[in-house]
């Protein structure tokens, strides 16, 4: 019995050797601070892990070394810092921030662009003010473009005398920088909250990017509960503002954050759906936390996509009402 547990706790510290390994190369291949030097310092670890490999004497050594030298390329990749001072891509050129005076909210740098394209638009940021006690709802927007276990979230907020607000949780890439899974695993991009009319955030995504599948959910959120979220982004952005923190593929993300920018005690369950987020709107409908209208899921789902009604709406004024048509009603 000792036997067969020594063979998989043998089994197990070489998995996890071999992963800490490959997660040590890309750090170093990503994030070492000299470009020119990244892939030298990426294959000089690996090659000195080879070397201990087979050089230091007993498993127990080997296994001290490997992970030693793993070690010191961790406390290495915690000292570097997020800034806010970089070329940015100018549709996150700005960081959206907030004044709060007790009922009156003055939200700066809400994205509002004027699209041709995807690609080819005129950058415009506002300044909106409105007012918590006019909030009446929250809705959720979600996005898929390729998978179906995999999507992006956006959070908007309604307002009985003013537009939408949304919110969308994404990497800030600096001018040259594309996306990419891989790299959002290491210290590749910062985090950006950008705060936009639903005419900019959610009308690109219908209208003018390809592929893109947009479905849009009334939530069961009461008008205040959606005010208390609503607060928590806007204590969000303005850390933000103040404080820049790394992006991360998995564990600072889209969908992470909408749940730990919360106090711990007021945190949803954890959920696997929340890590593969195109289920995410599967999971809500289990806990009734989205308006159904005695539909199944299917149902609800088919309804719910909105590029159609969006591409209709257009540039039209009544963007957000005309893309909420149809849809079963929430708080």
């Amino acid at each position: 019995m000792m036997k067969l547990l020594r063979l998989i706790a043998g089994i197990l510290a070489c998995i996890a050797a071999v992963l800490c390994t490959a997660w040590a190369f890309g750090a170093l291949y990503f994030d070492f601070p000299r470009v020119n030097l990244r892939t030298p310092a990426a294959i000089a670890f690996v090659l000195l892990l080879v070397g201990a490999l087979i050089w230091l004497p007993g498993k127990l050594r080997k296994l001290v070394g490997v992970f030693g030298a793993l070690a010191l390329v961790m406390c290495w990749w915690r000292t570097l810092r997020p800034t806010n001072d970089r070329p940015w891509q100018s549709d996150v050129a700005r960081l959206a921030w907030a004044e709060i005076d007790g009922d009156e909210v003055k939200v700066h740098n809400v994205r509002n662009c004027d699209y041709r394209t995807e690609t080819d638009f005129t950058p415009r940021w506002e300044t909106r003010r409105v007012r918590l006690s006019q909030i009446t709802g929250m809705d959720l927007a979600i996005m898929y473009w390729g998978s179906p276990w995999m999507a992006h979230p956006i959070v908007s907020f309604r307002f009985a005398d003013a537009l939408p607000l949304c919110f969308s949780i994404e990497t800030r890439k600096a001018v040259g920088q594309t996306y990419s899974a891989l790299r959002g695993l290491f210290r590749q991009y910062t985090l950006v909250y950008v705060v936009a009319d639903e005419r900019d955030s959610i009308r690109v995504r219908t209208n003018y990017r390809h592929g893109e599948d947009v479905y849009f959910y009334r939530t069961m959120v009461s008008p205040a509960q959606a005010r208390t979220r609503f607060l928590e982004y806007l204590n969000q952005i303005n850390t933000l503002r103040d404080h820049p923190h790394w992006y991360n593929a998995i564990t600072n993300n889209c969908t992470t954050n909408i749940r730990t920018q919360r106090s711990i005690d007021q945190r949803i369950p954890w959920d696997w759906r929340m890590l593969l987020n195109g289920k995410a709107d599967e999971m809500l409908y289990e806990r009734h936390d989205i308006a159904t209208g005695g539909l199944s899921f299917a149902e609800l789902k088919h309804r719910s996509l909105i590029n159609q009604r969006a591409r209709s709406a257009d540039q039209n004024p009544d963007f957000s009402h005309l893309i909420r048509e149809g849809l079963p009603e929430g708080n």
